[in-house]
């Protein structure tokens, strides 16, 4: 840990005042578990080695179609966006790590900005392309498609600038790259479908072609929007096509807000695992569609759940390494505040995934036992597993309770001073 953006005596004297209660809550944890034949230090270093990825561009406040409500302090560069990550980082100790997007997070010097991430203790995750809008110095457009244009001319723009990106990913270390293309239609008859899926394929044959041989490439789906009729890479079943097209390095990503109201993401997880094509995943939470709600806010059983099937299919041995991120609009939250939270969530539920027994479980499946196997999951899931996510903060050099020493911290009080920002009242979505 580096401790460059809060001081290391600050965490000290935070855990210094809360370390008491801390250690009677973890004592009654480790009774409880032990009870339950639970192996807490083998769970401590699962934990200790979890990491999640944050997002660049969700270090800013979000907004909708309808506007953004900015809040005093917030980062107006990359650099900026990349002190917000290492105060989370600081805090949580499991966010090590930064995804960037580009053309936003551009830079003219990557050497410089490496070095500057290195400094706070953080590297970077997947590189991610932008071809779903269009930038001021653009002679072209991507109105009407990006890699799946009608006009040639246009889809190599686009492969271009994700060969910019993984040229610029190599500057800064990242190993992989993520698609999300916005290709589709609004209305009947617009575009062939076959057609427009055979110009994705070839446009990603290209970019694919021009990976470094320690990288990998990252498909992400959406059913819908901002096509709002048909979208080439709608589901998870048109990823894995094209990922196995591809090659060798070529994955799916799984967006928990990419799929429809109700969908079974977690099996979704174990048939891509199952093919060895589970890449990656970019967490939130949703009530009804791509909300990127606050990973846990509405359904932490559901990320529960989807966690099972990730710890299951490690323990079978069936799991690639799996780049997991952050993916989260705050519209009406301080991000940091919502990043941290988050994150922890995250953590979580891959904790209790953690206490599952899956010999029990596969005896009371083997014997058709749907309430006994439910309640497994749900004695797991009930568990409170603060004390021990806590005290791995602890041990750790990190803090105990982030959120509390983040208020009391001021930090957006004394950015503000220091980072000035005109009100912008454009309608935007992120």
């Amino acid at each position: 840990m580096m401790f460059k953006a809060i001081s290391k005596e600050q965490i000290e004297n935070h855990n210094k005042r809360n370390i008491n209660n801390l250690k009677k809550d973890y004592e009654f944890f480790l009774k409880k578990t032990k009870n339950l034949g639970i192996n807490i230090n083998n769970i401590k270093k699962e934990l200790k080695n979890f990491s999640v990825a944050l997002p660049s561009w969700g270090l800013g406040t979000g907004g909708t179609r309808f506007g953004k409500f900015p809040i005093a302090g917030e980062p107006n560069n990359i650099f900026e966006k990349i002190e917000d990550c290492a105060v989370i980082n600081d805090l949580i100790g499991i966010t090590n790590s930064v995804s960037l997007h580009f053309p936003w997070d551009n830079v003219g010097d990557f050497k410089e900005l490496k070095e500057f991430t290195s400094s706070y203790g953080l590297k970077f995750d997947a590189v991610n392309s932008n071809t779903f809008e269009d930038f001021k110095d653009y002679k072209h457009s991507f109105k009407f498609g990006s890699l799946t244009h009608t006009d040639k001319s246009i889809r190599d723009k686009a492969i271009e600038l994700n060969v910019d990106c993984i040229k610029k990913g190599e500057k800064i270390g990242s190993k992989a790259l993520t698609v999300w293309i916005p290709d589709g239609t609004n209305y009947p008859g617009q575009q062939d479908f076959s057609k427009s899926l055979d110009r994705y394929i070839n446009s990603m044959k290209k970019i694919y072609s021009k990976l470094p041989s320690s990288w990998r490439i990252f498909i992400e789906h959406k059913p819908f929007e901002p096509a709002l009729y048909s979208t080439v890479i709608n589901d998870w079943g048109s990823s894995y096509y094209c990922a196995k097209l591809l090659g060798k390095k070529a994955f799916c990503l799984i967006d928990l807000g990419h799929h429809l109201p109700n969908t079974n993401i977690e099996m979704i997880v174990s048939r891509l695992a199952d093919m060895k094509k589970l890449g990656g995943f970019h967490f939130n939470d949703s009530k009804y569609g791509d909300d990127d709600l606050d990973s846990g806010s509405i359904n932490p059983f559901a990320l529960f759940l989807i966690f099972n099937e990730l710890t299951n299919a490690k323990k079978n041995k069936k799991l690639n390494s799996v780049s997991y991120m952050i993916d989260q609009s705050h519209n009406i939250t301080d991000p940091i505040e919502s990043l941290i939270m988050s994150a922890i969530e995250i953590q979580r539920a891959f904790a209790k995934s953690l206490l599952i027994n899956y010999k029990i479980l596969e005896k009371f499946q083997k014997k058709n036992d749907a309430i006994f196997s439910l309640n497994h999951l749900k004695n797991a899931f009930n568990i409170d597993v603060t004390p021990l996510l806590q005290m791995i903060r602890y041990e750790s050099g990190n803090v105990i309770n982030p959120l509390e020493f983040y208020r009391n911290f001021n930090y957006r009080k004394k950015k503000s001073k220091i980072r000035k920002k005109k009100f912008d009242i454009s309608s935007t979505i992120l």
